[in-house]
């Protein structure tokens, strides 16, 4: 039985690590495809920037669901931060997950430094299913295989229909700390987005060059909010029974919060105390309403459910208070490339403004269809994967298996972490993505 596992960012690492714990089969081999050869980091905590800190606390960030106090017990074995409420730096906590991954590592492991563009389902010597997983160089047999390459990059900018050309200002990919460190020490910079990754970026920016300028813009121009010191409150949220809309469980929150405030409780236990009955509820709703909440709450929801650490807040309202910080609400309207700086018009009838970079932090594509990942078109090519129906990720049956483009499930082909979002919502957090590896593993190893 060999399972390939598609990424090694922490979905990749959750799910061998847990097939590998799950069994002594000696049959049994694990193979993580990781383009960079390198695994545990991916996007989310491939961070070089110490200062990037995780936007959960530590006590919840432990890799195995029935082992709570584990990335506390590393921590301080390992000479790190020992506070539960603290929020450990990303890059730390890719080396939890690479540690985590040695102590269960033997011979039935395997990393495969190159990049997966195809994988075709074929059949063995005693015609049962099997796939093919193919590289630029080479073809890897597999009983089973899982899609876990976590978020993808994000949408190219455009300003209007016009997408922004190719230059040495534009920075599509704002996780190239590389370039980020070479722009001017006084450069001002335009950051696209007001999400965690944009906050990641001014950081960077602003703390290696105190006289630079950073604006950041989105549609709605609104940052996440922070955490606060830990109180010790929970908080039962209660989720009506029946029939639910998307407006009905904006009422309950918005008369929970109340019900809070009312206790001198504040409403950050109240959004905490849905997480556990969040894809339940997400479940319940039709897919009118799912499409309701996404066009109306999604956004007010996403900046209290993925909040800031507090010490990142801090540095945020500092920013701000000494004007080297700018967030307002626009969309790029026009942008002139003008050599090794652009000319940009936030909202029609004001001036260009004049930036040493454009900077990419819009978030992750969800829309499979629009993406040009060789994979995603050639799993589509097949039929073997298509966009959810909301196109948040991948079309899935609750437990993770794909389902094809005729409507049926594709036996064998599983997908863990953010591909799982339209199925799920709640889907994209290492709580969640850890209980995903694990059943899926359970389920692999018992068949």
């Amino acid at each position: 039985m060999t399972v390939a596992i598609v990424g090694g960012g922490a979905s990749g690492v959750l799910t061998a690590i847990n097939l590998l714990s799950a069994t002594d089969d000696p049959q049994l081999d694990v193979v993580i495809f990781e383009s960079s050869g390198i695994v545990g980091r991916g996007i989310a905590y491939g961070t070089t920037d110490q200062r990037h800190l995780l936007n959960v606390r530590a006590r919840h960030m432990s890799a195995f669901p029935d082992h709570p106090a584990d990335l506390l017990d590393w921590s301080l074995r390992t000479g790190r931060s020992q506070d539960p409420q603290s929020f450990l730096p990303r890059a730390d906590y890719a080396s939890y997950l690479q540690d985590r991954l040695r102590d269960v590592a033997d011979d039935r492991l395997r990393i495969h430094a190159g990049k997966v563009i195809d994988i075709a389902r074929t059949t063995d010597d005693t015609g049962g299913a099997r796939f093919e997983v193919a590289t630029a160089r080479t073809t890897t047999a597999a009983s089973h295989v899982v899609l876990a390459y976590g978020n993808l990059p994000p949408r190219p900018l455009a300003a209007g229909d016009h997408p922004l050309p190719e230059a040495d200002w534009h920075l599509g990919n704002p996780w190239d700390l590389g370039r980020l460190r070479t722009l001017p020490a006084d450069a001002h910079v335009l950051v696209v987005g007001t999400g965690l990754t944009a906050v990641d970026t001014a950081i960077t920016l602003l703390e290696e060059g105190p006289n630079r300028h950073v604006t950041m813009v989105s549609r709605h121009g609104v940052l996440p909010e922070a955490h606060i010191a830990q109180t010790h409150v929970a908080w039962v949220t209660k989720v009506p029974e029946g029939p639910l809309t998307a407006d009905l469980l904006a009422r309950t929150v918005r008369d929970e919060i109340e019900a809070a405030r009312d206790r001198d409780v504040d409403w950050r236990p109240v959004i905490d105390g849905l997480r556990p009955a969040t894809q339940d509820i997400w479940l319940r709703l039709p897919q009118s309403e799912r499409e309701r909440f996404l066009a109306v709450y999604a956004r007010d929801w996403e900046v209290r459910r993925h909040r800031m650490a507090r010490e990142i807040a801090d540095r945020v309202d500092g920013y701000r208070a000494d004007g080297r910080l700018t967030v307002r609400q626009g969309t790029l309207v026009e942008v002139s490339d003008q050599g090794e700086v652009a000319d940009v018009v936030i909202e029609p009838g004001e001036p260009a403004l004049r930036y040493h970079a454009v900077v990419n932090c819009t978030g992750p594509l969800t829309d499979l269809s629009r993406s040009d990942s060789p994979l995603l078109q050639a799993l589509h090519t097949r039929g073997l994967a298509r966009p959810d129906p909301l196109r948040l990720g991948l079309h899935t049956t609750v437990d993770g298996e794909l389902i094809g483009a005729d409507d049926a499930v594709v036996p064998g082909l599983f997908s863990v972490g953010p591909p799982r979002k339209g199925t799920l919502w709640e889907s994209t957090a290492i709580p969640e993505i850890r209980a995903q590896a694990a059943q899926l593993a359970a389920r692999i190893v018992k068949r």
